[in-house]
Order: C-alpha cells, then sequence, then structure tokens
C-alpha cells in the first residue's frame, strides 16, 4: 500500500527558486524554468515513487520530471510543465491510482521561525560554508524558518519569494527529517517573507499524524 505524505501543486514559480530547483544537486533530469508550474509527490515505501512517475508520465506525456529520488524511507517526484491542466490531470491519475486524496497528505508542522538582524560576518562566513544557494552577506537581516514534512520548503520559498522579490534566497533544504529556508534582506522584506509562509503553511490541508 502506499502512503501519500505529500502533494504540493507550485503555481508560477519564481526566478530565484526554480533557479534553484534547476541546479545540479536537484533537478537530476528536466531543469524547471521561471513561470513553469511544479508537482510534488512524496509518498512511502520509497520505491513506490516509480509507480507514481508512471501513473503521471503516461497521463500527460508532455510534463517534464525534474527530480525522481528514493530516500531510504520515502520516495520524492517533481513534475513541471507550463500548462498548470497537465500538472491537474497528472495529479488525479496519481491519487486515482493510490486510492487517495490530496488530504491524506500531511499537514505541515511549523517547528521554528526567527529573523536575524544585522547579521555579524563571522556568522555570515560559517553559513556560506555549507550554503547550496546565494552567498550570504554581512549587515543584512537573516530569515530561517523551519518545517515538515521537508517538501514544504518548496512552496514555501517560492511564495516567500512572491511576496518579498528583492530578497534572496540563500538555502532552500527540501529534503530530510526537515524542511528549512534561509532568506535575507532588509529587515522589512524578511518580515514579510516569514508571514506569507506562515499564512501558506496554515493553509495546506492535510492529516496531523
Amino acid at each position: 500500500m502506499t502512503e501519500l505524505r505529500v502533494y504540493l501543486p507550485i503555481e508560477d514559480l519564481q526566478p530565484q527558486f526554480a533557479a534553484y530547483l534547476s541546479s545540479p544537486m536537484r533537478a537530476r533530469a528536466y531543469p524547471p524554468f521561471r513561470g513553469q508550474n511544479s508537482l510534488i509527490i512524496e509518498v512511502a515505501p520509497a520505491l513506490s515513487i516509480h509507480r507514481i512517475a508512471d501513473l503521471a508520465l503516461k497521463e500527460a506525456p508532455d510534463m517534464e520530471p525534474g527530480i525522481l529520488f528514493t530516500e531510504r524511507q520515502f520516495g520524492l517526484l517533481e513534475l513541471h510543465a507550463a500548462d498548470m491542466k497537465d500538472l491537474d490531470a497528472a495529479g488525479r491519475a496519481i491519487l486515482e491510482g493510490i486510492g487517495a486524496k490530496h488530504t491524506d497528505q500531511f499537514a505541515p508542522k511549523i517547528l521554528y521561525h526567527d529573523i536575524i538582524e544585522d547579521l555579524s560576518d563571522q556568522h555570515a562566513i560559517i553559513l556560506n560554508r555549507t550554503r547550496d544557494g546565494s552567498i550570504l552577506v554581512p549587515g543584512v537581516a537573516l530569515l530561517i524558518y523551519e518545517m515538515m514534512p521537508a517538501l514544504f520548503a518548496c512552496v514555501a520559498a517560492n511564495e516567500a519569494e512572491k511576496a518579498a522579490p528583492g530578497a534572496v534566497i540563500n538555502d532552500v533544504q527540501m529534503m530530510g527529517a526537515t524542511g528549512r529556508i534561509f532568506m535575507s534582506g532588509s529587515l522589512e522584506d524578511m518580515q514579510t517573507a516569514r508571514d506569507r509562509i506562515t499564512k501558506t503553511l496554515e493553509n495546506i490541508k492535510g492529516r496531523s499524524d
């Protein structure tokens, strides 16, 4: 039996987040571009993601898979297309194929968030040693945000960029036990991004456990 953990449509990929998804560490197949739409699925057991991919790509073969990845316990698939109708059709095929509803996914759980003002030189240096996105510079405000399941960091980062397009996405950790976002910019932009992330996550329906 396949357990649906995350069913995550993302409309209108923003420039920075699309570029992040297109990086070699993320897009192991076809890279997405700004303005496209995305559907991200996570299931358990991990290998059942291949049945998910089969259902989706046969229903809407013009879509492109960006990530097909299996962790120890979970499988992850990212699909993208210019037309949201293709992703909707693929999503319906997936849900029907495994006998699930999109609300069977886990509801996001906010674990922690904070805004650090006037980032110090030493703090920026140590964070930059492990960054996956744009470099951090001293003096900015740094937003850190953690949630679970980890994949909800994707929609959170994309919505934060919509709300604060002048902000910089420094890192989006979308795989693992929890999801984490690091964004920087003005204090006002970080407050705007934080509030948009919180509202987005609170509006996603799903089960609690």
